[in-house]
């Protein structure tokens, strides 16, 4: 048979002790405060107005090296993607994955350490690039991410006015961007 401890046993707390608050039951009819995320004003219904030529586009790892196996120029291939000049960006991140790879992807880091290519530093810990540039895309929507990765992918499709740019049938596609801009839709 169990037992139940009494409330002055010396094996409970002191706090524990005390009795739990009598929850109070909500009225329908009282006005409900609630949170709601504030979206920058940059954003007028899901179209960015930072996003215009020079576009700055932001490189992933495995954007490089799917760009290389589909014999491709980056900046050419972005150019006759987005009828516009192109800036692409590189994170120290995405650059240390790169170095990280080793000798076998050599090639990358060459294109990676490319002039042309605009170098973004990082002031956080750690060389993990999805989060990087996720972060960065949250904090300045300036910015298309150019990336193969499916599960970034559907993390920057969670943030409004992001455009991802990505490789399909050897060519370089955009998602989620203004018609305005003239990218072509497929």
């Amino acid at each position: 048979m169990k037992r139940m401890i009494s409330l002055r046993d010396e094996r409970i707390k002191e706090k524990d002790r005390a009795k739990a608050p009598v929850k109070k039951k909500e009225d329908p009819s009282a006005i409900k405060e609630r949170e709601v995320p504030q979206h920058p004003s940059c954003l007028f219904f899901q179209y960015n107005t930072q996003l215009g030529p020079p576009y700055h586009i932001l490189v992933d790892t495995n954007f490089i090296n799917f760009s290389i196996k589909a014999k491709l120029d980056l900046v050419q291939s972005m150019m006759d993607c987005l009828y516009a000049k192109c800036i692409p960006c590189i994170t120290d991140c995405v650059m240390g994955e790169i170095e990280k790879l080793g000798q076998k992807y050599r090639v990358a880091l060459r294109i990676a350490k490319d002039p042309r290519f605009e170098r973004l530093p990082c002031m956080h810990k750690g060389t993990y690039a999805d989060d990087c540039l996720v972060q960065r895309v949250t904090q300045h929507k300036c910015y298309i991410v150019a990336t193969v990765d499916k599960e970034l992918k559907r993390r920057i499709r969670k943030i409004p006015g992001v455009p991802i740019m990505y490789i399909s049938r050897h060519r370089y596609n955009i998602e989620r961007m203004p018609d305005d801009y003239g990218a072509p839709r497929f």
